[in-house]
């Protein structure tokens, strides 16, 4: 169980990372298409947010614990943050697609883990994740295409 764990750890990180970058995006866009993107940086991080939760309580029902700092938390991360901000919007697209694909990594780890372990609950929460992470990764690249 403790690879599986490690693995949900992992993801717990990155899910936190990505709808923090997805968060700040929301607040710091600016330029003439604002409210387009304002509004999906919302939705893309409210979804993120909402997953967190759930990732943290498949560890309880693991019998494990969830961080309990985010220093704790960030040891796990495999994905980095900006240390600037970003301003073009092709290059926010870019961290954007990065950190999801980094997401679906840890989700697909955690689910052929999960699947060996026989954790038929864990399989099927993680398969819903990867289907929704999956549609973000097709919107997030259909808005890169038309930009300069």
């Amino acid at each position: 169980m403790n690879e599986l764990t490690t693995a949900i750890k992992v993801l717990l990180a990155n899910a936190t990372v990505m709808y923090y970058k997805a968060h700040q995006f929301h607040w710091n866009i600016e330029g003439i298409e604002f409210t387009q993107y304002h509004d999906f940086f919302g939705d893309l991080y409210t979804d993120v947010y909402n997953s967190v939760d759930p990732i943290a309580e498949l560890l309880r029902k693991l019998d494990d614990y969830a961080p309990v700092s985010i220093d704790e938390l960030y040891k796990y991360k495999t994905l980095e943050e900006e240390t600037t901000r970003v301003e073009l919007l092709k290059d926010i697209f870019v961290c954007l697609i990065a950190a999801n694909e980094e997401v679906l990594a840890s989700l697909n780890k955690v689910f052929t883990i999960a699947n060996s372990e026989k954790q038929q609950g864990v399989c099927n929460f993680i398969a819903d994740r990867i289907d929704t992470h999956q549609k973000h990764a097709w919107f997030l690249r259909a808005s890169a295409k038309k930009i300069g």
